[in-house]
């Protein structure tokens, strides 16, 4: 296992673990590092391996919300059953919405994934059994039913988050250890030259195109699940579920394992240090993603790789 392998598996432990420590607020904070880092691990899987630069994967968060609110609330399905029935349902309509958007291609393609997604949000602002614009919240008799204790609750909603994002890094290193995951390796470092080869890339990237539509979904679910209210604008939003994200992998470095955990800890850092300062830690994210981009595209994690080889060199130099 290499290196960086071992590092991520011990850096997520200890994320996973130190909310269990805390109250209620650390759990909820726990929750939201755990979901924003499956996010990112998936859009870097699809950008940053993939090459498919989608700015409209808010279309599956949004779209797995309501699948759960709807399986729930109109179905009667259990909400605890209903998170992967949306994240397979998300799946399966990201199929034909595949075959649709690679039509496209650069950035017709980014503005088509976006178009998708704005479709979906005023499509569901239109659905009255679903709260149409106002959005509508859970019945309380489905979240007692998972619990009628609060803390419990909170409890069991990071457990599920973090197990999700460990299953999701898993699958990605696993993926990447295949012969699947060394044509997304050829891919990223040059596609034209993988393509000459015989990897069959047009291929590959709708397989990761729909996985990574039904992992988005699912973490969608819980997503709502967790904050029993739903709306289109709050589903939908661009900013919290793929402009955050994009500048969280671009900071920690796209096309690298590591990066999205060491871009969510830079995003979660910069909003604690700036909460009293309203959005400036968004401003902050954007001012430092742009001089990543210009100074070291390979972002944070490239910064790291480069003062560790440099050690490494200098240690055998010493002895």
């Amino acid at each position: 296992m290499r290196r960086s392998h071992l590092l991520l598996a011990a850096a997520l432990l200890v994320c996973a673990t130190i909310p269990l420590l805390g109250g209620n607020a650390d759990r909820q904070l726990g929750f939201e590092f755990a979901t924003t880092l499956t996010l990112a691990t998936l859009w870097n899987l699809l950008a940053g391996y993939a090459g498919v630069v989608s700015i409209g994967q808010q279309a599956f968060v949004g779209l797995g919300g309501y699948i759960l609110f709807a399986l729930v609330v109109i179905a009667g399905v259990p909400a605890l059953l209903a998170i992967p029935l949306a994240g397979i349902a998300c799946g399966l309509i990201a199929i034909p919405a595949a075959r649709l958007v690679f039509r496209l291609r650069g950035p017709q393609f980014a503005i088509g994934t976006w178009v998708m997604a704005e479709v979906g949000r005023l499509s569901f602002a239109q659905a009255p059994a679903l709260g149409g614009g106002s959005g509508m919240s859970l019945p309380i008799i489905s979240i007692l039913a998972i619990s009628d204790n609060r803390p419990a609750r909170l409890l069991l909603f990071y457990a599920l988050a973090a197990a999700l994002a460990l299953a999701i890094n898993l699958l990605v290193v696993l993926l990447l250890a295949s012969r699947f995951g060394l044509g997304l390796t050829a891919i990223r470092d040059a596609e034209p030259a993988a393509a000459s080869l015989g990897v069959d890339v047009a291929w590959l990237k709708r397989i990761v195109y729909i996985i990574v539509a039904a992992a988005t979904g699912l973490t969608g679910a819980l997503l709502f699940l967790q904050n029993i209210r739903i709306s289109p604008d709050a589903a939908f939003s661009v900013n919290d579920w793929t402009a955050n994200i994009i500048f969280i992998v671009v900071i920690g470095g796209i096309g690298r394992l590591e990066g999205p955990l060491i871009g969510s800890l830079v995003f979660f850092g910069l909003r604690a240090a700036f909460a009293n300062d309203g959005a400036w830690y968004l401003i902050g994210l954007g001012a430092l993603a742009i001089a990543m981009m210009l100074l070291q595209p390979e972002g944070v994690s490239g910064i790291c790789r480069f003062w560790w080889a440099a050690l490494a060199k200098r240690k055998r130099q010493l002895f």
